[in-house]
């Protein structure tokens, strides 16, 4: 499998990165052989909240077990292009038409240079709105989506994700800053010929963070055996966790939208050079592992940390 990462363009400010060297505009996935640097975007919990005064010598990153130098820390000051992903099938357009309720009021805790976009999908997807720095635009789409018919019954989650993934990794191609999906969805059914580690490659050539809000019986899938190959279970809790975000059970759908934003907003961004063994062409996946250095930890020993576990 050709493994695919982000390049931020060589020049002076790579070679002599300043206190907080800002992502060329050039960033663009490539193959292995012209990486770059590597960019993580991470949470950090103490229990249920979000661990805010943390800084870059808080945190270690690990690149196959190896320690790696931040070159880049920043957190709320990075734009964010976010997409929303609606599962618009069924009982689910209930709990999309109980997010619109709140959605104007949820988008005011994105930032003036932060866009939204927003897409629908059943068994097939729907753009319902490009990315936008209009949060009126914005929650009308929302609104809209409620109402919403035209789609085919079914879910069709993973191909879902990926048409996302595309169109983020697209229409971001040039623009600094965190990018992260938020899918609303109740996690049932099957993929046709959309496996797990395919939407995870889309994500990850991305660098995209899934994020979810799912209903309150929503669980992981039981282990798949015995089935038709080309078929697979919905399976978001762990999209979430490999790309390092966080999946949010909820009955009540409009304070979740809310708080979701709101902890995806505050995340932090941590970018290292690539190991020039990452370079070298192997068709593996390679792991990260963010840790807090000791001191940090003694301040948080209970801090979880969540953040992608490769690319």
């Amino acid at each position: 499998m050709a493994l695919l990462l982000s390049i931020f363009a060589l020049g002076a400010a790579a070679q002599q990165p300043g206190p907080q060297p800002q992502p060329a505009a050039e960033e663009q996935p490539v193959f292995r052989g012209g990486v770059t640097y590597v960019r993580v975007d991470a949470q950090v919990l103490d229990g249920k909240k979000p661990i805010p005064d943390l800084t870059k010598d808080d945190f270690q990153v690990l690149d196959e077990g190896a320690p790696q130098t931040i070159e880049y820390f920043g957190r709320e000051t990075e734009p964010l292009c976010i997409l929303l992903l609606l599962d618009v099938y069924g009982s689910m357009r209930e709990r999309v038409q109980a997010m619109s309720a709140v959605a104007r009021e949820a988008l005011r805790v994105l930032g003036p240079q932060d866009r939204v976009a927003v897409m629908l999908f059943g068994r097939e997807t729907k753009l319902t709105q490009p990315f936008t720095g209009s949060y009126e635009e914005a929650s009308g789409s929302i609104l809209a989506a409620g109402r919403e018919k035209s789609l085919t019954a079914g879910s069709s989650i993973n191909p879902a994700l990926m048409e996302a993934a595309r169109y983020t990794k697209e229409q971001s191609a040039n623009r600094p800053g965190r990018r992260a999906i938020l899918i609303l969805t109740d996690n049932e059914g099957l993929n046709h010929q959309a496996s797990d580690e395919q939407t995870l490659s889309a994500l990850y050539a991305g660098d995209i963070v899934l994020n979810a809000i799912v209903t309150p019986k929503a669980k992981p899938p039981k282990p798949w055996s015995g089935g038709n190959p080309d078929f697979s279970p919905n399976d978001v809790f762990k999209l979430a966790r490999e790309t390092g975000g966080e999946v949010l059970p909820a009955d009540k759908t409009g304070p979740a939208f809310q708080q979701m934003l709101e902890r995806i907003r505050t995340r932090y961004s941590l970018h290292y050079r690539a190991p020039e063994t990452a370079a070298a062409g192997a068709p593996e996946r390679r792991r990260i592992r963010v840790e807090l250095n000791a001191a940090a930890r003694k301040r948080y020993p209970k801090a979880e940390i969540r953040a992608r576990s490769g690319y």
